[in-house]
């Protein structure tokens, strides 16, 4: 899945969405520590009360939300795997009868909680529905595409979230006119920052991918992955943080630790122009990078004397598995930060080029071009020339 594909899923979780028909949620609640399953229940969703439908929807979107490769993975199953959370995931969505779905939902339960424990009490929350999208846009001259032909497939969607023990407080009772203390004991359960999630099955070319599965992070470039393994039956994963070392690395290896700022700014510019090339061809995977890949960007970059076989070694000598690459789309970034003790400057990295590290009257300076007028606390700067 890309980008565009989880953001089209994740807008349809609104209200009374035709697009997005949740049939059944199911809560389990489960108790800290023992991981004991105190309470569940499961009915349909539309028999919430709008409030808590929209608290559980917008719960749903944090699932969905965030940077690919940073806290969202595509994840592929591991193959040949006794009790396997894909199967239980798949028999769970072909079930027919409620008792069905909830056996299959409280395996996937049980696995969450046979290695890990929490100091709090969690709720795993299952919803299973259907989400459909148009097959194209709709002609405003014909009136034709739009939703008069769909793509039409089911999902399972999955969080798990902590619950809050409520704070102490001190009330004003209108009705009696007094202050009293709050006395409430019941937690809380946490939907703003679920602790992770997953969609299942992943979405590719608008059809469903069950060989796939979208994962949660909690937190942005900290994948569990005792959870990734153990629990979802998935193999291991790279992080967009781990490629783009990777690619320093090799990048440091081939050209040296000193390098002209043009240069960096051209080798960004350049893998910029695939990733986008990509999106607008719609295409469901992200471009990968190979050390020919790597070779070529640094030849129209304005690398001097590329050799073949140091970018080859420098290549395999960073990356462990002969068969990986690296995914593009993680190694821009979206800023370039340069500390001094004098002042922090960031440029985004196609702009990087018009900064110069220069020696000046014996002092090292930062040069950057610019072509407008610098205003500070409202004051015009003064021109001078060097």
């Amino acid at each position: 899945m890309n980008k565009k594909d989880i953001a089209n899923i994740r807008k349809q979780f609104k209200l009374d969405n035709h697009l997005m028909k949740i049939r059944e949620i199911f809560n389990v609640y489960v108790k800290k520590e023992s991981g004991e399953i105190y309470h569940q229940v499961s009915q349909p969703f539309q028999m919430l009360e709008q409030e808590a439908q929209e608290l559980f929807l917008a719960n749903f979107k944090k699932v969905l939300t965030g940077h690919l490769d940073a806290k969202l993975f595509e994840l592929k199953f591991q193959r040949d795997v006794e009790d396997s959370t894909q199967t239980i995931l798949f028999e769970g969505l072909r079930a027919e009868s409620t008792e069905d779905w909830k056996e299959n939902m409280l395996k996937i339960v049980g696995k969450m909680f046979a290695h890990a424990a929490y100091d709090f009490d969690t709720v795993v929350t299952f919803i299973r529905g259907e989400y459909q999208k148009a097959a194209r846009k709709r002609d405003p001259e014909s009136e034709e595409g739009g939703n008069d032909v769909v793509y039409s497939n089911e999902f399972i969607l999955s969080s798990l979230n902590k619950t809050d023990q409520p704070k102490k407080a001190l009330l004003f009772d209108y009705i009696e006119k007094e202050f009293k203390s709050n006395n409430a004991v019941d937690p809380i359960i946490n939907l703003t920052s679920p602790l992770t999630g997953f969609l299942f099955p992943a979405f590719n070319d608008n059809s469903a991918d069950v060989n796939h599965i979208v994962y949660c992070g909690g937190k942005a470039n900290q994948p569990d992955g005792s959870f990734i393994e153990e629990v979802l039956n998935c193999e291991d994963i790279i992080t967009a943080v781990e490629d783009k070392d990777s690619f320093e690395q090799i990048l440091k290896i081939v050209m040296g630790d000193e390098v002209d700022s043009r240069v960096i700014s051209n080798v960004y510019e350049e893998i910029d122009k695939m990733v986008q090339e990509n999106e607008e061809h719609e295409e469901s995977e992200s471009p990968m990078l190979d050390y020919r890949d790597i070779e070529r960007i640094l030849e129209v970059s304005g690398v001097e004397n590329v050799d073949t076989a140091k970018v080859e070694h420098a290549f395999k000598s960073v990356v462990d598995d002969e068969k990986r690459e690296i995914k593009a789309s993680s190694l821009i970034p979206k800023s370039i930060k340069i500390n001094t003790k004098v002042a922090d400057v960031s440029v985004s990295p196609k702009d990087l080029k018009n900064i110069q590290y220069i020696t000046y009257n014996g002092k090292r300076c930062l040069l950057v071009e610019i072509d407008e007028d610098v205003i500070v606390e409202g004051f015009r700067l003064e021109t001078k020339t060097l």
